[in-house]
């Protein structure tokens, strides 16, 4: 299969193209999206393609994830577009409630397949209410399914994936990340979900990472070389199924574990690893599991004091070499 490079924003609207050509039944949901193709650019092309398939709603994420559900439970496959991951406080019903618990309610006679995407991630500058990384309360909702692709070409294998599954998904995608550029499958590429990949290979330590974090723990396994600290790199991809076989293999290799994302650090998804990983792994390690996260606050608007809250490549070193010398 050959690839191109893309970025991940083109890689997304290339997936989405692919979907709708091959399914009458996806369509997509949300506002601002037929006149502005959303506000990354994500959906550049799709209503002149598939005039009718993109529909713009009142600012009211309560109706567009209930739009959503409704049209699952009709058999179509819905896309719904929050523009913001902090929108989901604002329909938190429909999401945790109905739409990841209707179909156990119903005896599995009904299936949901309603894909939600959330752009996430601060360092855009958009301040407390427009920045954040709220993919834990979703792992930690029965019912739901919980994607977090780093590189263009997880975004494309990924969603497409999540379009053609039956139960709902939350896709997190991270907004700094629109403009990376990677190398990108032609044609009907899928990532199974419950999937993580071994992105670079190591004999000291894992780095365990998804979205931005993976790109934290690939610059600072370039820096750990220069300190003879060869680092293996895991990207979940996946959070909700998790691929612990993969964990597991890493770190039987390894013996050691630095676990990374953005979230803040108490109660963030690393949390469950890190517990994950001493049940079922403690007489392989040799040094405690370490995190590395933002900072517990919200994410401020001053450039100085974001930069300051979020995780960086030094901290991801540090953590690192604090578990491989110890």
């Amino acid at each position: 299969m050959s690839e191109r490079i893309l970025s991940s924003s083109a890689a997304l609207a290339e997936a989405l193209h692919e979907e709708m050509a091959r399914d009458e039944t996806v369509f997509i949901v949300g506002e601002d999206l037929v006149v502005h193709a959303g506000i990354f650019g994500q959906f550049k092309g799709l209503p002149e393609s598939f005039p009718g398939r993109i529909i713009d709603t009142p600012i009211s994420e309560t109706a567009i994830v209930g739009v959503g559900l409704g049209s699952a439970l009709t058999g179509m496959r819905p896309i719904v577009d929050l523009h913001f991951s902090d929108f989901v406080t604002c329909c938190m019903d429909e999401l945790v409630n109905q739409t990841a618990k209707i179909r156990y309610m119903l005896g599995g006679q009904v299936k949901i397949p309603l894909v939600v995407w959330c752009p996430d991630g601060a360092g855009i500058r958009a301040a407390a209410q427009h920045s954040q990384s709220l993919e834990a309360w979703f792992v930690h909702t029965p019912g739901l399914k919980v994607v977090v692709p780093s590189e263009p070409a997880d975004v494309k294998g990924l969603i497409k994936t999540a379009i053609r599954d039956d139960d709902p998904v939350m896709f997190f995608q991270h907004k700094k990340l629109f403009a990376k550029e990677g190398p990108v499958p032609e044609g009907d590429f899928t990532i199974p979900f419950g999937q993580a990949a071994v992105k670079r290979q190591g004999r000291h330590v894992t780095l365990i990472g998804y979205g931005a974090g993976f790109y934290l723990c690939q610059a600072a396994a370039e820096e750990l070389v220069k300190m003879k600290i060869e680092a293996e790199i895991v990207d979940l991809r996946t959070l909700k199924p998790l691929d612990m076989h993969t964990v597991a293999a890493s770190i039987k290799k390894t013996h050691r574990a630095v676990i990374v994302h953005e979230a803040c650090l108490t109660g963030g998804f690393g949390a469950e690893l890190a517990a994950r990983i001493q049940e079922d792994l403690f007489d392989y390690l040799k040094a405690p599991v370490k995190r590395v996260a933002s900072k517990d606050v919200p994410i401020p608007f001053s450039p100085a004091l974001e930069d300051y809250v979020l995780p960086k490549v030094s901290d991801v070193v540090a953590a690192a070499r604090a578990v491989v010398n110890r």
